[in-house]
């Protein structure tokens, strides 16, 4: 297609009007958002409710396709409203315009992350209902927030409701991301995360004066042995040619303290962000973290800055139904499916406690380059629509399981 045939195409359309509605963060507002979908739930006669599980500023957006036997466990299409910031500078495209070059890529804040899973869903249901198609399962498509900053406002306390209860879902599909090669990543689990704070105290006095159990001494301690942790994982990937997802990654990200150049401190502080892999003993892990507090001389404190509990992964394979179903689906289309752990954190994790059969897709592989949070985030409109084509090929199969 060309470039005019994209920018005439209805679902092209969609989602640039949609991406073009501002909703990064800090201090959204969710309005022109919420607006925009209830149009588009309309224009595929969908009832559509609209839930502040946490506050008045943090909507959810459900909308309803009835399936054939709506007593069976429901689906959920999930995809999250809200998109990281941006640094307009470091743009050559305006975040929120939406523009399309020649080669048909469109340039947005949140074409991968990812509001384009949002109304891909939309576009395969247009497409199935104008072929008659009704699900035999209930089919719930879900806009929520506040996923880029943890989700706490919005799947998190949405899954509490009664609402959600109400719903009886069974199975969900989330967002994924653009693959390093020819195959369609699927997660399947996530890691979990502990971000991390090392309060140090030591023995203050003047910047003259060698004194004994000092801060700074401390800190090098804590600093070398979580270093030294991250080049064991760094050297795991490595040598077993393993992805992100499936290490521990460990990255400095704070340091502060000290008044002035000439005062020895009485307290420095220290953060890491931690991403911990599926198969590490998060006591051990924690007992170490400790250990490594006392052999520092005493006087550190760990302090966690959010302890997420382990989420058990999704069975993929023969036992589970969905997976077989998305796999078959994506096989007669010729494409691949690749199981991995999400490197980041999705809304999954609220859904697979409440025994939700979840995976994370979007219909992307090394055709996009992966440009989530990313200057001049883009999809490409060809990509766009065979994604939608994707999606109209797993939703019939995984709502007739």
């Amino acid at each position: 297609m060309s470039k005019a045939e994209w920018e005439s195409n209805e679902e092209i359309n969609i989602f640039r009007n949609y991406l073009r509605i501002n909703t990064a963060h800090p201090n959204i507002d969710y309005t022109a958002c919420v607006e925009y979908l209830k149009k588009q739930a309309a224009s595929l006669d969908l009832p559509v409710d609209v839930l502040y599980p946490a506050n008045e500023d943090n909507p959810v957006v459900v909308m309803k396709w009835e399936g054939k036997q709506p007593e069976l466990p429901s689906i959920i299409l999930n995809s999250h409203t809200d998109v990281v910031p941006v640094y307009p500078e470091k743009w050559t495209h305006e975040p929120f315009a939406a523009d399309m070059d020649d080669e048909g890529r469109i340039f947005a804040r949140g074409t991968q992350d990812t509001k384009e899973i949002g109304t891909q869903y939309l576009g395969a249901i247009r497409a199935l209902k104008a072929k008659g198609f009704q699900p035999k399962r209930t089919v719930y498509i879900t806009f929520v927030p506040d996923e880029e900053v943890g989700g706490h406002l919005g799947m998190r306390e949405f899954v509490e409701t009664d609402y959600f209860k109400k719903m009886n879902v069974g199975f969900s599909l989330d967002e994924g991301s653009a693959s390093f090669d020819e195959n369609y990543y699927v997660y399947y689990a996530e890691r979990t995360a502990w971000p991390i704070r090392f309060k140090i105290s030591g023995t203050a006095g003047h910047g003259s004066l060698l004194l004994p159990k000092t801060a700074g001494e401390k800190l090098n301690f804590i600093v070398n042995k979580m270093m030294e942790y991250r080049a064991s994982q760094v050297k795991l990937l490595k040598e077993k040619s393993l992805f992100f997802g499936d290490v521990t990654t460990i990255n400095l990200t704070q340091l502060s303290g000290g008044v002035q150049n000439n005062v020895v401190p009485a307290l420095l502080e220290v953060v890491f962000d931690l991403r911990i892999a599926i198969d590490v003993d998060l006591e051990a892990l924690e007992k170490q973290f400790r250990d490594w507090c006392e052999e520092a001389g005493g006087g550190v404190e760990l302090v966690f800055e959010r302890k997420d509990d382990f989420v058990p992964p999704t069975k993929i394979g023969a036992s589970n139904p969905l997976w077989v179903a998305l796999e078959k689906a994506m096989n007669d289309l010729n494409l691949k499916i690749k199981p991995q752990v999400c490197p980041g954190g999705t809304d999954s994790r609220y859904l697979r406690p409440k025994g939700v059969s979840a995976l994370g897709f979007s219909p992307m592989n090394n055709n996009t380059p992966p440009l989530p949070h990313d200057h001049d985030e883009f999809i490409r409109a060809d990509v766009y629509l065979h994604g939608i084509e994707i999606y109209e090929k797993i939703i019939p199969a995984i709502t007739d399981i």
